[in-house]
């Protein structure tokens, strides 16, 4: 069935690769963007930008299905930003006869003490759930795809130290999901009423610590494991300056995703696997790709 679809973040990181996805699935594709006359890839580009409503009607005119790619996590104000976004991003959907919302969160466990980062993402769903329209929630931990800044900002360290010294958060667990594998979910609950108002888990194949992470990755890259010594330094500014220092990815967005790897994020419910078959990928096949596709 074709759908008219409208990408928020169409030159992000995930929507420079979903939005041919969506085509190649066979649905009409607005790609929404701040720089239309700039846009160079698949699909129908068209003004919007979230921060104004006054944008948000003529890309939502006609839409059957919106994704919802937007973040601020660049901005030391992004929990209040990305509130005011989502509201009135579904105002907007509902003014305009959207018939599904897919908003791409964050993994974590309900009741447990969230940061600031995935607090924020769990807002940005009831808000998006706040109008008439039904909202169907992907929760991932780390996308692994090239130009992602969890995956950069990995890739960077394992390249650029011989050793490296890594703070307490580097042993919690995560679920490293692969570019690829998020896509597929999203093309594959568009227009899906089975998914309609679901908040659903997506994960890759592996289960690993952030330790094990950079050390798979050094396998890879490398042909060997980097050895590793953890230090008792946790404090995300301190350790946003030191991913700055070695990454260069900016700090203040550094600092917002380290802030949220003292949490464990992993995924408990396996309801997507019904929805949309098919096995997810390896973190080390992943990694392979996101080399394949970007920088090594």
């Amino acid at each position: 069935m074709s759908l008219t679809v409208l990408v928020t973040g169409a030159t992000g990181f995930v929507g420079r690769r979903l939005v041919p996805a969506l085509v190649e699935a066979g649905h009409q594709v607005k790609a929404m963007t701040r720089n239309p006359d700039t846009y160079d890839g698949q699909g129908d580009p068209v003004f919007g930008d979230v921060n104004d409503p006054g944008s948000l009607a003529a890309p939502l005119e006609g839409v059957d299905v919106a994704i919802y790619l937007v973040h601020s996590l660049d901005d030391n104000d992004f929990e209040r930003k990305d509130a005011e976004a989502a509201k009135t991003f579904a105002l907007a959907a509902a003014a305009n006869g959207v018939q599904q919302i897919v908003y791409l969160g964050g993994l974590g466990k309900e009741g447990s003490q969230l940061s600031p980062h995935l607090r924020s993402r769990r807002e940005v769903e009831k808000l998006l759930a706040g109008s008439d329209v039904p909202v169907t929630v992907l929760r991932a931990a780390i996308v692994v795809g090239a130009g992602g800044i969890s995956w950069e900002m990995t890739r960077k360290l394992v390249k650029n130290l011989p050793a490296m010294v890594v703070p307490k958060w580097a042993a919690t667990l995560t679920q490293p999901i692969a570019l690829d594998d998020v896509i597929r979910y999203i093309v594959g609950v568009t227009g899906l009423e089975k998914a309609y108002g679901q908040v659903l888990e997506i994960g890759g194949a592996d289960q690993l610590s952030y330790v094990g992470m950079m050390q798979e990755a050094g396998e890879v890259m490398l042909g060997r494991k980097v050895p590793v010594l953890k230090v008792p330094v946790g404090t995300p500014l301190l350790s946003s300056w030191w991913i700055k220092l070695i990454t260069g990815v900016n700090a203040t967005t550094a600092g917002n995703l380290i802030d949220s790897m003292g949490t464990e994020v992993v995924q408990t419910d396996y309801t997507i696997r019904d929805l949309v078959p098919g096995e997810p990928l390896t973190y080390a096949e992943a990694v392979r790709r996101a080399l394949e596709e970007g920088p090594r």
